[in-house]
């Protein structure tokens, strides 16, 4: 499977915006958008003066979204077309698809530090949907079903660790006892606080 391997602090840099793709470290002063700003990598990153055509917009953002949620062009292109067959507005279903993913749920849970950890620890097989082992990150968890963490999971230093600090804050659309969780309903648009503008994406999609 294709994956990126570069530092992904590079790919907040790039948006201009955090991504939380490390975790912990995106919380803390180590963070490159805390110490620089949102300085593009590359030896002519801040020289860039360029004025941002209407597509260069709609283009960042589709690239930033996909980057948040670790997914790549021809998946997410996957993703917007279920999208558009649905009744919704198009724009949140695709939200909702994608936060409905396995390994952004573990994440949202407050189970695992960050959605690349997620992705890790459920292709070991450490993650269970309804006491079942699933090991597809974007497996796409429904309303009702039970997620878990296996007991190798929870013998993980730094599982154990995370889960040991304080109090995290759970969105109202998912419940969480103990390491499990369960997906009560799809979230709304106005629960994902996520600097996403979605219209832009549809935009994109639609040209």
């Amino acid at each position: 499977m294709a994956k990126y391997n570069q530092a992904k602090c590079r790919l907040c840099r790039r948006e201009g915006t955090k991504l939380f793709l490390k975790g912990e470290r995106c919380y803390s002063p180590k963070c490159p958008l805390e110490r620089k700003g949102a300085v593009p990598p590359g030896e002519h990153g801040p020289k860039r003066t360029r004025r941002v055509s209407d597509y260069g917009r709609q283009l960042r953002e589709k690239q930033k979204v996909k980057r948040m949620y670790g997914v790549l062009e021809k998946q997410f292109g996957r993703y917007f077309k279920k999208a558009r067959r649905t009744r919704e507005a198009t724009g949140e279903a695709l939200i909702q698809i994608l936060e409905s993913r396995l390994d952004n749920l573990v994440f949202r849970l407050g189970l695992v530090p960050s959605r690349s950890v997620g992705r890790q620890i459920i292709r070991h097989g450490f993650v269970t949907v309804n006491g079942r082992k699933v090991d597809i990150p974007s497996y796409q968890v429904k309303p009702g079903q039970v997620v878990g963490l296996a007991a190798k999971a929870l013998k993980m230093k730094m599982i154990k660790d995370f889960l040991s600090e304080k109090e995290k804050k759970i969105p109202d659309w998912l419940q969480l006892k103990a390491a499990v969780g369960k997906m009560i309903r799809l979230p709304e648009r106005k629960e994902i606080k996520a600097d996403i503008d979605e219209k832009l994406i549809v935009e994109f999609y639609s040209r």
